[in-house]
């Protein structure tokens, strides 16, 4: 084998070590990806069935129950156009209150519930995960967009 061979063949075998390592590191982020969605997009069956994601919005006053002798909790979470139920087993964020921002992330269940595994709460009064308030604000704006369009087709003023 020549030297220039030699070297040809040091250098392949780089290129596909590295190919190889790419490749690695690529399957291990797509496998971590965790997306957001609002509940309106988790009615609307935009969001992965069988995946791990989060959902966000606002918790629903009066929503919350805890099963007695558990640290199993049901709330609802909505983005103010729909709602969609959670269940959650485990110690709630200090912050956690209803009528607050809230991000949990976990996997839909057939029956249409939530199953968060991790509740994250807001910091401060004035804070919203900002994933959270992106959903609000597009669920409001859908929400005007369609009553206008409602209205438009009634015919009305």
């Amino acid at each position: 084998m020549t030297p220039r061979q030699r070297r040809f063949g040091l250098i392949a075998a780089g290129l596909v070590a590295l190919g190889v390592a790419a490749t690695l590191v690529l399957s291990a982020f797509r496998s971590n990806l965790v997306f957001f969605f609002s509940p309106s997009q988790v009615l609307a069956h935009e969001a992965p069935q069988g995946r791990a994601f989060r959902i966000g919005g606002m918790v629903v006053d009066h929503s919350l129950k805890r099963e007695p002798g558990s640290l199993t909790v049901r709330f609802d979470v909505t983005d103010t156009v729909h709602t969609v139920p959670v269940t959650y087993t485990g110690l709630l964020p200090d912050l956690f209150k209803e009528g607050k921002g809230v991000v949990a992330q976990g996997s839909l269940g057939g029956d249409g519930t939530f199953h968060a595994t991790e509740v994250l709460a807001k910091h401060d009064e004035n804070y919203m995960p900002p994933d959270a308030a992106k959903a609000v604000k597009e669920a409001r704006e859908g929400m005007t967009m369609q009553s206008v369009e409602t209205k438009s087709m009634q015919g009305s003023p």
